[in-house]
């Protein structure tokens, strides 16, 4: 199990978060398959370079939303769920989505123009898998 993870000090998010993003991202995209053993809570903490706290956040978090469950004294897994890539890959769709409507609205864009450029831009990443 890959355990390279990209921290940024420049990142407004928390560490804790920031790990978390990059562990569903891996579970969604298959690199940490349902059932693979997560490395132990010290093991993260010294190959990430983050305090055990901070690691153990993140396993807490990681179990409350479903991607990860715990097993006392055996450690903690990716979960079972047939569905959670599919759930992780949708609520990565919705913090983009807020983000475009973030920008869009700094930029004096109305949902109608915004809903046109995605529309654009989406049936641009059609025609060129094609």
């Amino acid at each position: 199990m890959n355990q390279d993870f990209i921290l940024s000090q420049a990142d407004g998010r928390p560490m804790y978060r920031q790990i978390m993003e990059q562990i569903k991202r891996r579970v969604a995209v298959g690199d940490w398959l349902p059932g693979e053993q997560l490395p132990s809570i010290r093991e993260l903490a010294a190959a990430v370079r983050v305090s055990v706290i901070t690691i153990k956040r993140v396993y807490l978090e990681l179990e409350r939303e479903g991607v990860i469950v715990t097993q006392q004294g055996k450690g903690s897994f990716v979960a079972e769920d047939l569905e959670l890539s599919q759930k992780l890959h949708e609520q990565e769709l919705e913090v983009h989505l807020q983000n475009s409507v973030r920008v869009a609205s700094i930029l004096g864009l109305d949902p109608q123009e915004l809903q046109e450029r995605l529309a654009h831009i989406y049936k641009s990443r059609n025609e060129d898998t094609e």
